[in-house]
């Protein structure tokens, strides 16, 4: 097929086969693709405006059972002393993101069998307590699947008592590459493809807000990348059939290997920018039915993330108060309310501050 027909079919929002997708990412050249991307974007986000929020990351604990190869955090992987946040701590951090204006913590760990499901339901409530205006966007599914291991429950009821103890919304924490075999090799002890997408149909079936992400850059195929992509837009499609709201938006970031296990076992290179800028228009002409796409600043900078507001991103996420995941690896970007601001109207559109949910503040 031409790829001028492609495109076509991309700008009608046709959903492209995964032999379709990988012509354009092997063929089209990258400022054609992110012309047709922002287009694209453009139907789902017809103003020229690019939303952020304000929030924070706070990492319950650093202790993990999955210890995954590519992961410089967990307490195994030498580059930080074992760790459980204290209450206190978690006050001084939440009260340092109330007085910066914002309004959610991102907050996850890691698989600790030390903790219950009874410890989070305690934590979550005594944080909805303290902080009853603050939204809790907390784990990722392949957390919930071992949380309900341990509790020898099902994932769904994981799931029910969470959000009844304060649980607002369920990230896309683990999904790295939805494909068996590059999971069994680079975090076997983790939750499988299958069971991340089953516990995400779970939390959109509870009406949760969620969100997709992708980490790529190690020892995935393009076609495994690609692989991905239509899962997440299969899923979503299943979901607004059953009028749910499934993914609010889809965030894909480098592997950042720098210290990590797995960057000495393979031939680690860092993705540029140009890989970067081609695999955000792919995803947004692959993802017709996921309204919002990522830039993920943090770990490709300001730079390239401004770029990308042009191939088909429209929204830069959190400035990041607290990062502690990636930045374990050496990757340092830093971003405040004023530079947010400043970088989205630089890049030529009109900055707009949102919650979770995507509705405007």
């Amino acid at each position: 097929m031409l790829l001028s027909e492609l495109y076509q079919r991309a700008e009608a929002l046709s959903p492209l086969a995964l032999s379709e997708a990988l012509t354009l990412w092997q063929r089209a050249p990258l400022d054609e693709l992110m012309a047709v991307a922002h287009r694209v974007r453009l139907l789902h986000v017809p103003e020229l405006r690019v939303t952020w929020q304000i929030d924070r990351n706070i990492n319950i604990t650093n202790a993990c059972a999955a210890q995954c190869l590519f992961c410089g955090f967990h307490a195994g992987a030498g580059n930080i002393p074992l760790f459980t946040t204290t209450k206190e701590e978690y006050r001084i951090k939440i009260e340092e993101l109330l007085a910066k204006g914002g309004d959610q913590i991102l907050l996850q760990g890691g698989l600790d069998p030390r903790l219950t499901l009874e410890d989070y339901e305690s934590l979550f409530r005594w944080l909805k307590q303290e902080y009853p205006s603050v939204k809790l966007h907390a784990l990722g599914p392949p957390e919930i699947v071992f949380i309900a291991q341990q509790a020898h429950c099902s994932t769904q009821e994981v799931l029910e008592r969470l959000v009844a103890s304060g649980l607002d919304s369920l990230p896309g924490a683990g999904a790295e590459i939805l494909s068996e075999r590059v999971r069994q090799k680079i975090s076997p002890r983790k939750a499988t493809a299958a069971q991340w997408i089953a516990v995400m149909r779970e939390a959109q079936a509870l009406g949760m807000l969620t969100s997709a992400t992708m980490m790529y850059g190690h020892i995935e195929t393009i076609k495994e990348r690609i692989g991905h992509l239509l899962l997440l837009r299969d899923l979503q499609a299943e979901s607004i059939r059953f009028g749910r709201r499934g993914f609010l938006a889809f965030i894909a970031w480098p592997y950042q290997g720098n210290g990590t296990r797995l960057a000495k076992m393979i031939e680690y290179h860092p993705v540029g920018a140009t890989e970067h800028l081609r695999l955000i228009a792919l995803a947004r002409i692959l993802l017709t039915n996921i309204p919002h796409i990522q830039a993920s600043w943090l770990t490709v900078g300001q730079d390239v993330a401004a770029l990308s507001l042009w191939g088909g991103a429209d929204d830069m996420g959190s400035i990041m108060i607290e990062e502690n995941v990636v930045s374990s690896t050496g990757t340092n970007y830093k971003m405040d309310a004023e530079g947010m601001v400043t970088l989205i109207r630089n890049a030529g559109f009109t900055p707009v501050r949102r919650n979770q949910a995507y509705e405007i503040i």
